[in-house]
């Protein structure tokens, strides 16, 4: 029997209607929740990906600007238009687009972000406030497959879990976000050995190891729920339509697909849930991002 389909678009869209109300009320009090987005360069995925975030402010009612420089930029000026957000009351989250470019210190400039104002959850101090299990902001892809896992209700507590990827992005606050409900987390990487035996132990198994299907149906426990982070564009044909053969017709459009870390046609065969992509996590990134930034926005309007 194939996977179930965890719709990470549906809980995307569930997740910004609650949130709502409360852009609303701040908006009425004087306070209408502001993001600030740094774009360093024109990577093409992360400008659309800045796009996608921008259109998703606009529908909730989120103020939204975007700071861009070329991507020759140095670490000063990248650090200049940080500090510039930070010094602004009506910016409430700032969000600087990674990757940066080579030149760039990028722990700098993260170090730079007011942790008040850290909507990604990548400032050292919102790390430590995680790792101590007394969060502020949490990454938004990690805390995006915890709502996913809560309200397609995944039980996480005394399960086994394991993680593929160990990147301060997504593969620590996941672990450590999967340790604070309980489970017991097993972190891969590129050293791990006998990586298909370690998956094979997962209840719930996340894949965020950065290539198109590396995960396939021998990486996967009969019944596991399977969460894949992946975006990888496959220009590809042949490795394409075999990742995703019922996406022909988009791939002789396009030249290309996106494509998840996981083996999708096998892996569903034995998982007992899985979420697709596209329309799995990423949805849940730019929605969690919105509600860290409305978090923000209350937070700061308190004083």
């Amino acid at each position: 029997m194939a996977a179930r389909v965890l719709d990470g678009a549906a809980v995307a869209r569930a997740i910004r209607d609650e949130l709502r109300p409360d852009v609303r009320e701040l908006a009425a009090r004087g306070s209408r929740p502001g993001l600030g987005v740094l774009l360093v360069g024109e990577d093409p995925a992360s400008t659309v990906y800045v796009r996608s975030k921008t259109r998703a402010c606009e529908d909730l009612g989120i103020a939204s600007e975007t700071t861009r420089l070329p991507a020759a930029a140095s670490t000063e000026e990248v650090a200049a238009a940080v500090t510039a957000y930070n010094a602004r009351a009506d910016v409430h989250g700032i969000l600087v687009q990674l990757p940066l470019p080579r030149q760039v210190d990028t722990t700098r400039v993260l170090d730079l972000v007011d942790p008040a104002k850290d909507v990604d959850g990548f400032h050292a101090e919102n790390v430590g406030r995680l790792v101590q299990k007394r969060p502020r902001f949490v990454a938004c892809t990690p805390a995006g497959i915890m709502e996913l896992l809560r309200r397609y209700e995944i039980p996480v507590a005394g399960r086994r879990a394991v993680v593929v990827g160990r990147s301060d992005i997504v593969g620590k606050p996941m672990a450590l976000l999967l340790l604070h409900a309980d489970a017991t987390v097993t972190v891969c990487h590129s050293k791990t050995r006998e990586l298909a035996a370690v998956c094979r132990e997962a209840d719930i198994l996340v894949a965020a190891i950065g290539r198109a299907g590396a995960l396939r149906a021998e990486h996967v426990k009969p019944g596991a729920v399977v969460v894949d982070v992946g975006m990888n564009r496959v220009e590809d044909r042949a490795l394409a339509l075999e990742l995703a053969p019922a996406r022909a017709e988009e791939f002789e459009r396009r030249g290309y697909l996106l494509v998840g870390d996981v083996h999708a046609p096998s892996v569903a065969e034995v998982a007992s849930a899985l979420s697709p992509v596209p329309g799995g996590v990423g949805p849940l990134t730019i929605a969690l991002l919105l509600a860290n930034t409305v978090r923000a926005a209350a937070a700061q309007a308190r004083g």
